[in-house]
């Protein structure tokens, strides 16, 4: 007779599923303590009292050409164009490429162009984002190349604040604080707490060990002879954002992150819409570690090995998530309670969720200077595990085994936009 329980119990009494089972409970509060205090120490030194280093430099205005390429936008295209026309400083350019919008996009954009405010580059095949973005750094005169997404409102001064990084000759890129402008829903919600307590955190931790994981696709600004240096983007990589930020990294660009850089941008307002765009940041990640993950454990590339090692871990915690979760559900549904979870939270579970809700008020903290709004959206965080650890650990686990088995294909990626009500 097939003896159910007894293969389950000899599972539990595994040293694999031991050591999983530690993994599973441990990396939570390892990796969120680490984040909470390094992310405190770039606080204390660059961002207490206001003293962010560089200071804005009236007398450094060379020339700034903010770069947008857009698909279908027309909902949001002229929102943004006049975003960009308050920023205050005195010599910068604007070029919008179309990437073969079947929409109104270009039609909308025309009006700024005529006025002699705004230029514009129309392609009439859609080639993908990454390839309208190289396309568009050949219509440029900047020396500093802003790129931006077609549906995001910049803050007017964020041009005063990242250019005087470039004063270093060793600045290649400079990444920027993305806030969350949608928040009628409780998903968008979440998205804004997880911009301030995750990714503003990760970035400030990621500059004290001295390497970013990736530059933010919604707002970057880069040296023009560090992109032309790094090949400009990768259009067969499923995240250009991502790879871009590494093959600066590998080139040793340095890659800095400026808080008073903010961009409102618009964020998937449904599970679906949210589902596809982190399917495609797992696959991106799991590309540019398939691309550039071996160049990277290299001893002079030691630097990058803090980003590799997390990566890793961050993948090894969602399988683990999956496949114990699973294994669980199995159990109590036969009427077997399994080693290591409860269905009524226990003390390590309560440990668990209080330093999740820990680093959350840390980042909502660090980050309410920027954005004045957020203390109200930190009560939502208590839902903010129940909802964004199961979708990410199911997101990764289905897009990282093709991304890392198989080589992206040559052609280019095309669009695939999630918009703000997706």
């Amino acid at each position: 007779m097939f003896d159910l329980i007894g293969i389950l119990e000899t599972i539990e009494a595994s040293p694999v599923y031991l050591i999983a089972l530690s993994f599973f409970a441990w990396y939570p509060l390892v990796s969120s303590g680490v984040l909470v205090l390094v992310s405190m120490m770039y606080f204390l030194r660059r961002e207490r009292s206001g003293e962010i280093m560089p200071e804005v430099d009236p007398d450094f205005t060379p020339p700034v050409s903010v770069v947008i390429a857009a698909y279908n936008e027309e909902e949001h295209i002229e929102e943004t164009l006049r975003g960009i026309l308050a920023i205050d400083y005195p010599n910068f350019e604007i070029v919008i490429v179309d990437d073969g919008s079947s929409d109104r996009t270009a039609a909308l954009v025309l009006p700024f162009v005529h006025d002699g405010r705004v230029r514009l580059v129309r392609k009439l095949g859609n080639e993908g984002k990454a390839m309208a973005l190289n396309d568009a750094l050949r219509c440029t005169n900047g020396e500093i190349i802003l790129v931006m997404d077609a549906d995001a409102v910049p803050d007017p001064q964020i041009l005063r604040v990242v250019v005087p990084h470039f004063k270093s000759p060793r600045v290649g890129a400079v990444t920027g604080n993305p806030r969350v402008l949608n928040r009628e829903t409780l998903l968008c919600k979440l998205q804004a707490i997880e911009f301030t307590a995750i990714i503003s955190l990760q970035r400030r931790a990621q500059r004290v060990w001295g390497r970013i994981l990736t530059m933010s696709g919604v707002v970057g600004a880069f040296h023009r002879n560090a992109m032309l240096d790094a090949g400009l983007y990768s259009p067969d990589m499923a995240t250009e954002d991502i790879d871009l930020s590494w093959k600066l990294q590998l080139r040793h660009w340095d890659i800095r992150y400026e808080p008073r850089a903010v961009v409102w941008m618009r964020v998937p307002a449904s599970i679906r819409g949210l589902w596809r765009q982190r399917r495609r940041w797992a696959t991106g990640l799991a590309q540019v570690l398939r691309r550039h993950g071996s160049a990277a454990m290299t001893w002079r590339h030691r630097r990058l090995w803090p980003l590799v090692f997390e990566s890793w871990l961050s993948i090894t915690w969602a399988y683990c998530f999956v496949v114990l979760t699973s294994l669980w559900i199995f159990c109590y549904a036969i009427g077997y309670p399994p080693v290591g979870a409860s269905p009524i939270p226990n003390w390590w579970g309560m440990l668990i969720g209080t330093m999740c809700l820990i680093q959350l008020l840390t980042g909502v903290l660090l980050d309410r200077r920027y954005d004045r709004q957020i203390p109200m959206y930190y009560f939502t965080a208590v839902f903010y595990p129940l909802i964004y650890w199961i979708i990410m650990a199911i997101v990764t686990s289905i897009a990282t085994p093709g991304a890392i088995l198989r080589t992206p294909k040559a052609a280019p990626v095309r669009w695939k936009p999630v918009r703000g009500d997706a």
